[in-house]
């Protein structure tokens, strides 16, 4: 076992961060002196799970948050405190439907043979404190993407937030402001499965606790304002074995190995159950289901298709070895995301699944076109009725997703109730 109050000692750490991830994504931590990191080293930091969303009740045993050693973020702007991802435990077991142990549970399934590395693409909003405008008011452009100027505007945090990650060893490689005004994507080396999604989970925290410290907010919410581009979370994945990337073959079409094909068909054949994890908020499918945007598109899919070097389909193939998966959102669960793709993508492996034809029109011009295609879910209630009777993500994802559909209906169940201003507007007189 790591002796973690030594590393404190030499790196001038005073308290730790215990930190899981519950199934809505919500960052559930306690403040641990350093002092007495060893002891929770061994027995772990005890948390209420009915308090945090893991579908529990308040007569379960406590859960057991045990850290992960090799997780360990020293806070770039608080070098004082240091981070560290944990596995919850009850009883002397790993809490199934715990999403960061499902993703160890896939991972180990598919074994050192077939290795997924991905690498996240993770936009968000500079908005106001309040909540209700982008921060930086001169941001008009009708199209704002790649805007140095507005870019620059922002220097300071998003420097900052990219200086963080190189101290931290990240190899960030690129910062961009994005299609809609007050959106900016941060980029940074793919790795292993677990790698990007503790990365991922931290990169949300950072971005949001730097923002906060530059008097503004940072909100990866799938679509904050109805006339601006969402914001999305495109997943970059390929399977190797050892060193050797098995979606690579220079003989396939665009560079892509059968199997790789077949990785892509299994996501294909899940992807309307794909959708409930993938896009878990109701406001998510203001995203993917969106009309034109103030830039003049959505850069979301609402079909089941996949392409070359075409950003409107569901996945792309930019280049050989690997595919774009451009369908989650920023509220996404990043252990959850990672999971999902393993399982969809093994199936589709072990199954043969044929992804058919690709399609290398403009769906946004032409999708009306295609009548053979299947179609995303128009909202929340359909793709956790599509997840529920998933057997595929049923069976390998276990007992997350008995966990997650029910608490996403309850959720769902809370918005049913909840009366809009649009319908008053619109029906008080009916």
């Amino acid at each position: 076992m790591s002796d973690l109050a030594k590393t404190a000692e030499q790196r001038g750490i005073k308290n730790f961060l215990i930190s899981y991830t519950d199934l809505f994504g919500s960052l559930r931590a306690k403040l641990v002196p350093a002092t007495a990191i060893n002891g929770m080293m061994k027995n772990g930091a005890g948390f209420a799970g009915f308090a945090t969303w893991l579908d529990m009740t308040p007569a379960d045993p406590d859960v057991l948050a045990m850290p992960d050693a090799d997780s360990l973020i020293q806070l770039p702007w608080k070098p004082e405190v240091a981070w560290l991802a944990a596995d919850p435990w009850m009883s002397g077991r790993p809490v199934e439907q715990a999403p960061r142990n499902t993703l160890k549970r896939l991972i180990a399934k598919a074994g050192k043979s077939m290795q997924l590395k991905s690498g996240v693409e993770c936009e968000f909003f500079l908005i106001a404190p309040d909540g209700r405008s982008i921060d930086d008011g001169a941001d008009r452009q009708a199209k704002p993407c790649y805007d140095q100027s507005a870019l620059m505007r922002r220097y300071e945090v998003i420097s900052e937030i990219s200086d963080a990650m190189q101290q931290l060893g990240w190899g960030p490689y690129q910062s961009d402001h994005e299609d809609a005004n007050g959106q900016f994507e941060m980029n940074w080396g793919f790795d292993d499965a677990l790698v990007t999604a503790d990365r991922h989970v931290f990169f949300k925290y950072m971005a949001k606790a730097i923002a906060e410290k530059h008097g503004m907010r940072a909100t990866f919410m799938p679509k904050p304002f109805v006339d601006l581009t969402g914001n999305g979370c495109h997943v970059h994945v390929s399977l190797w074995d050892g060193d050797r990337n098995l979606f690579e073959d220079e003989k396939g079409e665009l560079g892509v190995s059968a199997l790789g094909y077949h990785f892509i068909g299994g996501i294909m054949h899940s992807a309307e159950a794909l959708a409930a994890i993938l896009n878990p908020t109701v406001n998510s499918y203001k995203r993917i289901n969106a009309s034109r945007t103030a830039s003049g598109a959505t850069w979301s899919p609402s079909s089941v298709t996949y392409t070359g070097n075409n950003r409107t389909h569901m996945i792309r193939i930019p280049e050989p070895g690997r595919f774009e998966l451009r369908l989650p959102d920023g509220a996404v669960n990043p252990y959850a995301l990672q999971a999902a793709i393993i399982a969809a993508g093994l199936d589709g492996i072990r199954n043969q699944r044929d992804p058919g034809k690709r399609l290398d029109i403009n769906m946004y011009t032409e999708g009306h076109t295609v009548g053979d295609v299947k179609r995303l879910p128009l909202n929340l209630l359909d793709a956790i009725r599509a997840l529920e009777g998933s057997q595929v993500l049923n069976e390998s994802l276990g007992a997350l997703v008995a966990a997650f559909t029910r608490l996403k209906r309850q959720e769902w169940d809370d918005h049913a109730r909840h009366l809009s201003e649009w319908e008053r507007d619109n029906t008080l007189d009916c």
